[in-house]
């Protein structure tokens, strides 16, 4: 039974992605407890800790078929956690190195040992897609590097850009996105292991042997001392998917505004009824931008939960810990099928480019009247050129001629520059800058990821 869309059968095709719902499903997570266990046994069968036999045991048993479902669920029903239900089922299955299990270990040991190993295979995906999209985004900013457009400022046009440059823009923030994950990584991927208060007491003087063991069997890190009540590094991943959350939703965005019917300069991939109405035959709805940005803003909705929770209450949290549960694997969940549907977005977008020159074309000219200003302020100086050319391009829109019809009518401007320097000033494909260039940065900060 499927509350969330996310977890659904049916609308988890449009949130999330079935290889991170993999990662984060619960009986992924019950073996990845059983794996931590095992993985425990071995370390303290190797110290001389608990018999020899008792490590291969436990290992032979930690396997999720020998948990019964129900007793597990009604062992938390009772207890309220799961690890006690595991240790159970394990302990009966491991025979007479049953004694052994969950030595020197408690609940949130496991529990947040098993959401590292969780946390690392979610972190390979999602790095192994960001080069993906690094690769499309990269070959799109190439490919329309040429391809002039209006660029817009508070949905009006503003100077003449590349869509190269638009898809550099986009691309930018990723490779850095890649950086911070392979900088975090390290303060996520770290073994859980500090006993029932974060002494590991039970251990004697053996505890700190036994933590950076149980690290590398795991190949996880080992912390200074247990973060129980530490829990910036959980915190991080999520602020992690919020922020590629958003840089996806920038994407979405664009995407969106490209495709209203006014602009139509850029369309999401065409596929036979995608993004179709119920009523309406025409319509080509901007789907999966859609799914991308409610996606992206529950993501954002919950960094603030995974920082709530690190207002931990002395040794062992009331509350707080559990919320986490709610929140890290729904946000991975639902950023990696955003991140996946930009993916796909990016690949196939159907780029328009004569619709682009027409709308580039469609003021007449005013889309670079800050060019007419900056010829003829060598002129007459920046202001006075301002004002003369802001009169010109009234000129324009009340009498509905072209910018370069209306400056030819301004004396002030005529007396400076002819109608051949005009052309010039106003052709928007003379006019942009360093656009080439920052592509070719931006391709180049790309190229060096890996």
């Amino acid at each position: 039974m499927a509350i969330n869309p996310s977890d659904s059968t049916v609308l988890g095709t449009l949130y999330g992605s079935d290889d991170m719902r993999a990662v984060f499903d619960e009986s992924a997570w019950f073996q990845r407890m059983l794996d931590v266990e095992a993985a425990l046994a071995r370390v303290q069968s190797r110290l001389g800790i608990i018999p020899a036999e008792a490590g291969a045991a436990i290992t032979a048993a930690a396997r999720l078929e020998n948990l019964d479902t129900a007793e597990l669920a009604a062992s938390v029903r009772n207890v309220g956690y799961p690890v006690v239900g595991v240790v159970a089922g394990l302990s009966r299955a491991a025979g007479n190195a049953a004694g052994w299990t969950h030595w020197g270990a408690t609940t949130q040991d496991i529990m947040d040992s098993a959401t590292a190993l969780q946390l690392r295979a979610a972190l390979d995906l999602v790095r192994a897609d960001l080069l993906r999209l690094i690769v499309v985004l990269a070959a799109q900013a190439e490919k329309y590097r040429g391809t002039v457009m209006a660029g817009r400022t508070h949905l009006q046009h503003a100077l003449p850009v590349t869509f190269g440059l638009k898809c550099a823009a986009w691309l930018q923030p990723f490779p850095t996105h890649v950086a911070r994950l392979d900088e975090l990584r390290p303060r996520v991927e770290l073994v859980q292991f500090g006993g029932a208060a974060g002494t590991l007491a039970s251990l004697g003087a053996r505890g700190i042997e036994v933590m950076e063991e149980l690290a590398g069997e795991l190949d996880l890190g080992a912390p200074p001392a247990p973060w129980h009540v530490a829990r910036d590094g959980f915190a991080e991943a999520v602020g992690f998917m919020g922020l590629l959350s958003g840089s996806l939703a920038k994407i979405a965005t664009d995407i969106i505004l490209l495709m209203q019917t006014e602009v139509g300069e850029v369309s999401e991939p065409y596929v036979a009824g995608r993004g179709g109405s119920s009523t309406m035959p025409q319509k080509r709805n901007p789907i999966a931008s859609e799914y991308v940005l409610a996606s992206a803003r529950m993501v954002q909705a919950l960094v603030p939960v995974m920082q709530g929770a690190m207002a931990q209450d002395h040794e062992r949290a009331t509350g707080p810990w559990q919320a986490e549960l709610l929140a890290l694997p729904q946000a991975f969940v639902l950023a990696h099928g955003a991140l996946r549907q930009t993916i796909e977005i990016a690949r196939g977008m159907v780029v328009d480019t004569a619709r682009m020159r027409r709308n580039l074309d469609a003021t007449g000219g005013l889309i670079v009247a800050e060019a007419v200003m900056m010829g003829l302020a060598q002129h007459l100086g920046r202001e006075a050129a301002h004002h003369a050319v802001k009169h010109g391009c009234d000129r324009a829109l009340t009498q509905n001629v072209s910018l370069a019809d209306a400056l030819m009518a301004e004396p002030e401007v005529t007396a400076r520059l002819d109608r051949a320097a005009i052309d010039a000033l106003t052709d928007p494909t003379a006019y942009l800058g360093s656009a080439d260039a920052f592509i070719s940065r931006v391709l180049e900060h790309a190229g060096n990821v890996s």
